[in-house]
């Protein structure tokens, strides 16, 4: 199987490199440097510049590519870098792929559960409405740029992904020297929710939508948006009581106030730290992916 991966070299596509090449399949990355192998090839989103020889013979595209969240401060150029580098990105993609003769069978383009802006105790799946605020707003144009590959027939998966747990980065890598200090804290209230899902459960269900299985059978496979988090959302507070458990260590009794959070971050606190998503995998569950990791407290276990 020849798998096109975008992204490859962050922590979930390395991750997901990894394991399917481990499986035997082919991975070509796509890649803004020059080439250094045969399982590379250059592109350039914001020129829209890709090489169609490079997606010819490819059975699935997994697209991870673009700008960071939450790693620097949002300035109003941040917050354009942010929006363009997924929009552009999509699309020169999606562009290149509908162009082919012969097509990828699916496309997995990754997204995230920003795109409901902030629920408070809200149980959602993947019916409900767009939230409000930038994250939304970037999430439904991001989405919005993979419906030509659906309308030329490629089976389009939009991966809504929540915080996914990995020492190794992602924001679990970042705050673990805080709490193997003693240092965790909860973040505001402590009742924002936050859904996550361990690094292994993350490529499984990806690999588990790309073979387009459905409920253990050949039904065509799942398109759409999906929830790619594990069933079992928790707070802010119970998260950081979890993950101070998890490396033996006791959380602050005081919060980090919210101004505090705001002076230190920006505009990114509100929206990334303060709020949150109360989200459920539901349509996953409804495929049949069988989750390695259900509760906090194991996955943290086994990522640890």
């Amino acid at each position: 199987m020849t798998v096109i991966v975008t992204g490859a070299s962050g922590l979930l596509g390395s991750a997901l490199v990894r394991s399917l090449r481990a499986d035997g399949s082919r991975v070509v990355r796509l890649v803004r440097r020059a080439p250094q192998s045969t399982d590379e090839s250059f592109w350039n989103p914001e020129k829209g510049l890709i090489d169609p020889a490079a997606l010819r013979g490819a059975e699935a595209v997994v697209h991870l590519a673009g700008a960071g969240i939450g790693d620097r401060r949002w300035s109003d150029e941040r917050k354009r870098e942010i929006m363009r580098s997924r929009v552009d990105g999509t699309r020169t993609l999606v562009a290149a792929l509908a162009s082919q003769p012969v097509r990828p069978a699916v496309l997995l383009s990754a997204s995230a559960v920003g795109y409901y802006g902030d629920t408070g105790d809200r149980e959602v799946d993947e019916s409900a409405p767009p939230g409000e605020g930038f994250l939304a707003e970037v999430v439904r144009a991001w989405e919005a740029e993979t419906r030509p590959a659906a309308e030329a027939g490629i089976r389009t998966v939009t991966l809504r992904t929540g915080l996914v747990l990995s020492r190794e980065g992602g924001m679990l890598g970042r705050i673990l020297p805080i709490f193997k200090l003693g240092l965790g804290a909860p973040l505001g209230s402590g009742r924002q929710y936050w859904s996550w899902i361990s690094l292994d459960d993350w490529v499984g269900a990806v690999r588990h939508l790309m073979a387009g299985r459905a409920g253990g059978q050949d039904g065509g496979g799942v398109s759409g948006p999906v929830n790619v988090t594990a069933p079992e959302p928790v707070t802010n507070a119970a998260f950081t009581s979890a993950l101070a458990g998890a490396v033996h260590r006791p959380a602050m009794p005081l919060a980090v106030p919210a101004p505090v959070l705001r002076a230190a971050l920006g505009e990114f606190a509100q929206e990334g730290v303060l709020t949150g998503q109360r989200v459920v995998p539901r349509r996953l569950l409804d495929a049949g992916y069988a989750f390695r990791h259900i509760r906090l407290n194991e996955a943290l276990s086994a990522v640890l």
